[in-house]
């Protein structure tokens, strides 16, 4: 699904589960003109959606929500204290451009 939208010089930037190291999967990219940047091992400092779920889950442990009702209800109100600005310094903090 990925391939379709690379340009020559994109950075595919994958983490390291198995399918993402297929040699199908680089001949794709490679097609392209793209190249392919793994992530160390394990790396939350440069995974943005990891520094977001620590946030969403420190806010709904907070919330102290049990049921399946009060936790949809939570996570609901939580996500809306997701400001853009945050969310770009996420990908920011992770060495990421953002625009």
């Amino acid at each position: 699904q990925l391939a379709p939208t690379l340009s020559p010089g994109d950075v595919v930037i994958l983490d390291n589960v198995g399918f993402h190291k297929s040699e199908r999967a680089e001949q794709l990219v490679k097609q392209k003109g793209a190249w392919i940047l793994f992530l160390p091992p394990y790396s939350p400092d440069l995974n943005p959606i990891e520094m977001a779920f620590s946030k969403l889950k420190a806010l709904l442990r907070k919330r102290a929500a049990r049921s399946f009702d009060a936790i949809t209800q939570a996570l609901g109100d939580i996500i809306s204290l997701f400001s853009v600005a945050e969310c770009r310094n996420f990908f920011k903090a992770a060495g990421y451009e953002a625009e």
